[in-house]
């Protein structure tokens, strides 16, 4: 049997004392699956989604990605595991208003490695944004916006893209090419784990999960 390249091990989140986020959640995902996570709104989606991506930390239980037991990492290490291993693609965008495209993902690269405005090109140029490069959020669509996100999620070459409702702020045509997009990355080896409330969505993984109260109640094999 191969090892898991994500697993949670009876992971427990209790906010404020008494609020039951996550009960004893164990999860297995492969290297180079495509995980959807789907549920309604306070299932634990969210929760379970940060804990995974290295922004929060379980109450009680255990995380183990690449082999390594992240749960053990203090905030420091915590923080150069996610920026080498996982990329964050938010359904807010998260850029910052006064930077240009181009600029918003270079600034990326500054907190992990070398700055290189060729390779943020490059990026860039992956999802389609080759000819936007010097514009500001204000002046890309909301599709746009999105996919200088993925842009910037995929500048350290992360092992894990990590996807929040992708879609969820776009309309029909832009939120395809953003699937079309992760569909892509999926195809080149990245594990991906994305939140949906959407079934149809969810159906273009190969592995569903499905969250109410904390608790995964089911899990399918797409194909």
């Amino acid at each position: 049997m191969t090892e898991s390249f994500i697993q949670t091990n009876n992971l427990l989140k209790v906010y404020d004392g008494s609020t039951l986020a996550l009960d004893n959640v164990n999860i297995k995902i492969d290297r180079g699956d495509w995980t959807s996570l789907i549920g309604p709104s306070g299932s634990g989606k969210t929760t379970l989604l940060n804990m995974i991506s290295c922004l929060d930390k379980p109450t009680e239980g255990s995380i183990v990605i690449n082999k390594k037991i992240v749960t053990d990492l203090n905030q420091v290490q915590l923080t150069q595991f996610r920026r080498e291993n996982i990329g964050l693609i938010f359904q807010k965008h998260y850029l910052i208003p006064y930077l240009t495209a181009l600029e918003n993902v270079m600034i990326a690269m500054y907190y992990h490695s070398t700055v290189d405005e060729n390779q943020a090109i490059d990026s860039l140029t992956k999802v389609g944004l080759e000819h936007r490069l010097g514009h500001k959020p204000s002046k890309l669509s909301g599709g746009e916006q999105q996919r200088v996100c993925i842009a910037r999620a995929l500048i350290n070459n992360p092992k894990i893209l990590v996807a929040d409702e992708p879609t969820g702020n776009l309309d029909q045509k832009n939120g395809q090419i953003v699937l079309d997009l992760i569909h892509s990355l999926h195809q080149e080896g990245h594990t991906i784990l994305l939140v949906t409330h959407n079934m149809d969505i969810a159906k273009q993984g190969n592995h569903i999960m499905q969250i109410i109260d904390g608790k995964i109640l089911e899990e399918i094999e797409v194909n």
